[in-house]
């Protein structure tokens, strides 16, 4: 039977969301907006049904429920979303899992929509309204009809199809053929595949052709940067671009020499100064070896006093494609596949960066290309895509940007960063041999990603968004998690042997890859649904999956392993000596191809160059600039302004590793040049700096200047925190238009990467690594020539200095030396570079920022503004808004220790003054903070209205916490982590320092008999804990539509709540929860009841942010009750700086309630102002919560729950933004049972 469920929120801030969108965006303005969730469930008892009604579809205190039917008058226009069959749809996953853990039994059918009632549209609004609602490639509209079933027709693949004739097919139907079918490759390809299958004297399978093409797409193979340049002319005015060419040359004779495998191409022209500079020994910490995951390097890093040798892994991805077209799902897994590639070589990533590339956020919508979604759709869909996916795996992101360009309606630029690392003794490597066992761990496979590979590297029209939806791939964080965790085992990666991410091309290439002979068995790849064929299992590229080869003898003790981790791993695949692979599918060989044959990539292509670049502008003086207009100009600029709130979508700090916030000073309001944090896997001040360059209009000038800018800005910004210019090493990204016959189009990406080599070279700093899309055209439109630089360095985080201004700071700009054509003189920029790091060691130098868009007046604004300083500029308007890309900013304690023989002019002094002046004009403060945030407020919002008062809720307590029952000198703290919690490193490491003992559980639910496993590992845990610690996370994805159920659910077992009160009643225990914790808390009725109780419509809960989407950020928190012994290091009026990271923060209680948690000394912490009184404000109240309540404790005080994560402290943390971080809230948990 099934059971329909409705479930809307009494406040509903989605719904408020969605109704503002479609008024700003469509300019309909409905009387009213209702959106309602609703849940068709099957598989349940009736019993069942009542006790998962408030516990896991819905909250009693912010929900209404009704049960298989809603009144809706007949004035609204209803209609309903839900995800297309297939799409991983968390939402229902994560409800279907949950009530499994509430009722011990099979997993049971759940099917998720959203329903919509719009009231006072007319029928061509409501048309409006769902097509902007609905998405084509992920969702449809669907009935208001419950079904019979949601048990799917169990489906028989069909048999994998030869495709007879081909062999004797002439060039002529080869080509009408390759048309008919849409391959990525080439007819020419395909002639050549014809030819290969003659001399095996049979046809192929319709299966060997996907996966050939699937091989041989530019995506995996980089056919367009393999193509031969047989000739480039240079027709360009900039003589540097010949005397590049010229260096090329010598380079390749030297690399290259005459061997007939080489020849000059795009990816000759990528890799060639990183082999010449290795050859010379300048890259001499590279790590090598035949697995390529990511750029690698070898460190000597202090990690807990002992040096080691350590692996830090970095690597760009994009997913330019997938987000354009779907911009969540498309979003999210660039990052998932970033992050697989330095985890697949067995890192733990701990640090990412998102640059992006668009086209006006805020044209209207008639200005949209048929064909495309808006673009402001897009870049908001976007940045929640890979800001969830982030947030729920765990990875703080250090920078956020958005770059702006018409040519971007082309096609979206979705770049992502990551870094990673890992004790070198962590990972062994050995060719994988004869008779190995090629295990699938993670993700189940589904249609979702098939084609994704062929699909990116083809060109688009108005008919993609309709048409290549299965090419989107889609998310699951929370396997990934997961997958990070199992890899943090030693044990678990010593045994692997070779790794490979399943990514583009799925099975075929991620298997594929990992040795020349292979036997595929695709009947044992696990499915997510019965039905698919031969050829989707083979090419599908359903995420979150990993293919790892073992020795036979350890594979199931690689299994077993991994189940403790809640994780599948199946053998799938055996490594053989044939040099073949093959594939079986219902005990056939649907493949069976020579690795010689699939190795050869294909046809080689050739083509022309011809370089007409012509002499940049970009750095022309600029001449009667006005100050005051000029400014505000400038901070106004798309490319200049403030992209905070998109910024804080992500968070930014978990991991506790962050050297800098995304935003820095006392208002948060400057960006960070670079994103900075320590090294994973134990105490020590070793970090990794890493930042960006490119500036599309400046490149539009001149592919060849751009790249070299791209470059040089990514290392400035780089030795501007303190990092040692040597020490840099290189990732390259680019992005084109799509190739063609045209010789001149050739020349862009050829000009680019000429700049990329001299640079390169001047420099002595190689790009070991890169990332190629050569697809950025639609129709008529093509992007900006893209090509962007990340730079990363080893460094202290204790050396590391701000470009954040206090005041008094006397500022010189070190300009990029540069000739008449605006090329740097290399030598010379290297030597400031090596004087700029002197004079930061030596302390000459607190304070650098680079100058990126909008010259060196805006860089000095936006240092100013975090810290509200004024400055008096005294050099020209002219002088201040000409562009110097790349340039440094620093200051000087004592300018004569400044070498004398690097240029260097005075710019000006930061001030109290609250404005900028020059020349007697002035900016107030005030003008320059809505000039630099309002042009993208109406996209991505800094605040939100904010109403009631912020009460004063301190309390002295009289009697604190008496003599406990249970005393010892190293309690023991129980940590549970469940399906998408990811705090809990963290806390056991806060905790483990406190001087206590931890233990964490993984609570496993891939059965019943798994559920009931962790239940009484749970139960164990308590019985021997004194405190049980809830971290953070995100567990079940804060689904389904609300945080901690998960946790909530399973913690109200009989059993363990039993355990609970034994803990708080007869052991004096203690409880923290922190975020999701804090969440779980409430749920439970622990805080502020003090035991496990059932919620009720009064009961007190957290929910959405005002805001209506995730914040992160630092916030000041004032200490309001003393009640509490996790507060006892605490005062009551002190305020302190905590990191907040939660879509769901928002305290909401009744009146009585409140004034009763008042009374009683509950109300601990609350947000604070910059005065330090509690408010309301947003953004200092980050969530809306009643009273300013930041966390509540249970009447006695042993419970506390908080937002704040104060989990993550440590020395040199947060370094552009000053403050108390540290509440000792462990050091006083622990210190309570000695």
């Amino acid at each position: 039977m099934i059971y329909r469920i409705f479930v809307e929120k009494k406040d509903n801030v989605q719904a408020r969301k969605e109704a503002a969108d479609i008024a700003t965006l469509l300019g309909i303005a409905a009387e009213d907006f209702r959106l309602i969730l609703r849940y068709d469930v099957e598989g349940l008892t009736e019993s069942e049904l009542q006790a998962a009604i408030p516990s896991v579809f819905s909250e009693p205190p912010v929900d209404n429920v009704y049960l298989e039917t809603i009144e809706i008058g007949k004035e609204y226009k209803v209609f309903a979303v839900s995800y297309l069959t297939g799409q991983y749809d968390q939402r229902a996953d994560s409800a279907a899992q949950c009530v499994q853990l509430l009722t011990k039994k099979a997993r049971p059918l759940v099917k998720c929509a959203k329903v919509y009632a719009v009231k006072g549209v007319t029928d061509e609004q409501l048309a409006a309204v769902k097509k902007h609602l609905i998405n084509p490639v992920e969702s449809e509209e669907v009935t208001l009809l419950k079904p019979d079933t949601l048990k799917r027709e169990t489906l028989q693949s069909a048999d994998v199809k030869n495709v007879d004739g081909f062999v004797d097919m002439s060039d002529a139907e080869i080509a009408a053929y390759h048309k008919e079918i849409g391959f990525a490759m080439s007819a020419a390809d395909l002639a050549f595949v014809r030819d290969y299958f003659k001399s095996e004297k049979r046809d192929p399978t319709e299966t060997e052709l996907k996966v050939i093409d699937t091989y041989w797409s530019d995506h995996c193979r980089h056919t367009t940067f393999a193509t031969e340049l047989k000739n480039v002319e240079i027709t360009s005015e900039n003589q540097s671009i010949g005397k590049a060419y010229h260096l090329y040359e010598d380079l390749y004779r030297e690399i290259n020499g005459s061997r007939p495998d080489k020849y000059p191409c795009l990816m000759d022209l990528a890799t060639i100064a990183a082999k010449k500079l290795k050859k010379d020994g300048k890259l001499d910490n590279l790590d090598v070896s035949d697995e390529i995951n990511a750029c690698s390097i070898c460190i000597d890093a202090e990690i807990d006093g002992k040096t080691e040798k350590y692996l830090v892994m970095f690597k760009n991805e994009t997913h330019n494609h997938p987000t354009e077209i779907e911009p969540f799902g498309g979003a999210a897994t660039c990052l998932g596949g970033a992050i697989r590639d330095p985890l697949s070589g067995r890192t733990y990533v701990y640090q990412a960066m998102r640059v992006t590339g668009a086209s006006d956020p805020r044209e209207k919508l008639e200005d949209t290309l048929a064909g495309k979604l808006p673009q402001r759709a897009i870049t908001q869909r976007a940045a929640a895509g890979f800001s969830s996916y982030g947030n729920q795996i765990g990875l703080a992101t250090g920078i956020v940007d958005e770059v702006y360009h018409e040519g971007y309606k082309a096609k979206r630029l979705e770049t992502g960063f990551v870094v990673g690392g890992a004790r070198r003794d962590m990972v062994y490597r050995e060719a994988p041999k004869a008779g190995d066992v090629i295990l699938l761990l993670g993700g189940e496979t589904g249609r979702d990603g098939c084609g994704g590979a062929t699909g990116s590297s083809k060109a688009h029209d108005a008919h993609s968004v309709e048409t290549c939806g299965a090419e989107v791939q889609k998310g699951n964080p929370l396997t990934e998690r997961k997958l990070q965790r199992l890899f943090l085992n030693r044990e678990a990666t010593r045994k692997i042997k070779k790794c490979n991410d399943f990514g583009a091309g799925g099975v075929s290439v991620a298997i594929g890859e990992l040795a020349d002979g292979l036997t595929i068995d695709l009947d044992k790849v696990p499915k997510k649904y019965e039905g698919l064929s031969g050829t989707e299992l083979a090419i599908s590229e359903s995420q979150e999956r990993m293919a790892v080869v073992v020795d036979e003898k350890d594979a199931d003790s690689f299994i077993a392993l991994a189940a403790r981790e809640n994780l599948s791993a199946t053998p799938v695949a055996v490594v053989t000596d044939t040099g073949r692979m093959k594939m079986l599918f219902k005990g056939r060989a649907i493949v069976d191809i020579s690795r010689d044959f699939l190795n050869t990539n294909g046809v080689k292509q050739t083509a022309d160059a011809e370089i007409c670049d012509r002499v940049t502008d970009w750095f022309d003086k600029r001449t009667g600039t006005d100050f005051v207009k000029e400014t505000k100009k400038a901070l106004s600029d798309l490319n200049v302004c403030a992209k905070k709130g998109l910024s804080e979508t992500f968070d930014s700090t978990i991991g506790a590793r962050s050297v800098y916030m995304p935003w820095g000073g006392r208002n948060q309001l400057t960006p960070a040049i670079a994103m900075a944090a320590k090294i994973c896997g134990g105490e020590t001040d070793v970090c990794t700096v890493s930042a960006y360059g490119y500036s599309p209009y400046l490149m539009e000038t001149s592919p060849f200047v751009g790249a070299i800018y791209s470059i040089v800005a990514s290392v400035s910004k780089v030795v501007a925190t303190g990092a040692r210019y040597e020490d840099i090493r290189l990732t390259l990204q680019e992005f084109f238009e799509r190739m063609t016959s045209d010789k001149k189009v050739w020349g862009i990406p050829t000009s680019a990467l000429l700049g990329a080599v001299y640079a390169q070279m001047g420099l002595s700093l190689g790009a070991i690594g890169g990332k190629d899309s050569m697809s950025g055209t639609f129709e008529h439109i093509h992007v900006p020539p893209t090509l962007i630089s990340f730079a990363l360095a080893p460094a202290k985080a204790s050396r590391l200095i701000s470009n954040v201004l206090k005041g008094g700071e006397k500022v010189w700009r070190l300009p990029v030396p540069k000739d008449g054509q605006y090329v740097p003189d290399f030598e010379k920029l290297k030597a400031v570079y090596r004087e700029v790091y002197k004079n930061i060691a030596n302390g000459n130098i607190t304070f650098a920022t680079v100058v990126e868009n909008g010259g060196a007046g805006a860089a000095v604004v936006k240092s100013a503004l975090g810290n509200g300083v004024g400055f008096g500029f005294v050099r020209s308007a002219d002088e201040l808004y000409t562009e110097c890309y790349g340039d440094l900013l620093v200051s000087l304690e004592d300018e004569t220790a400044f070498s004398a023989e690097i240029e260097k002019e005075y710019i000006g002094i930061a001030n109290d003054s609250g404005k900028f002046t020059c020349g007697g004009e002035s900016v107030s403060m005030e003008e320059a903070v809505n000039a630099y945030l309002s042009p993208l407020e109406s996209v991505f919002a800094t605040t939100a209205p904010a109403s009631g008062k912020a009460e004063n809720c301190d309390f002295y307590a009289e009697k604190k916490y008496g003599n406990i029952g249970v005393k010892g000198a190293k309690p023991r703290v129980f940590i549970p982590v469940f399906p998408g919690t990811n705090c809990e490193l963290d806390t056991e490491r806060k905790f483990r320092l406190a001087g206590a003992e931890t233990e964490i559980v993984v609570v496993k639910n891939r059965s019943a008999s798994d559920i009931e496993e962790s239940v009484q590992a749970i139960v164990r845990a308590i019985e021997r804990a004194n405190i049980i610690a809830f971290p953070g996370g995100f567990s079940g994805g804060d689904e389904p539509d609300g945080s901690g159920k998960f946790i909530a659910t399973t913690f109200r077992n009989p059993f363990i709540a039993e355990q609970i009160r034994l803990l708080l009643e007869k052991r004096d225990g203690l409880i923290l929860g922190i975020c999701n914790g804090f969440q779980a808390l409430v749920k439970l009725g622990l805080v502020p009841y003090g035991k496990v109780t059932e919620l009720t419509e009064t009961s007190p809960t957290l929910t959405f942010n005002n805001i209506s989407r995730h914040v992160s950020t630092l916030v000041d928190v004032r200490v309001a009750s003393d009640l509490s012994p996790w507060l006892s290091a605490c005062k009551v009026g002190e305020v302190y700086k905590v990191p907040v990271s939660h879509g769901e923060g928002k305290f909401v209680a009744t009146a009585a309630e409140l004034e009763k948690m008042k009374a009683n000394g509950q109300i601990a912490t609350q947000y604070a102002d910059l005065s330090g009184r509690p408010t309301m404000v947003s953004p200092f109240n980050p969530n809306g919560s009643a009273w300013a309540i930041e966390g509540v404790t249970s009447p006695d005080g042993r419970v506390l729950g908080k937002m704040g994560h104060s989990e993550r402290t440590g020395e040199n943390l947060y370094k552009n933004v000053e403050g108390n971080f540290d509440m000792k809230i462990f050091e006083s948990g622990v210190k309570y049972f000695k």
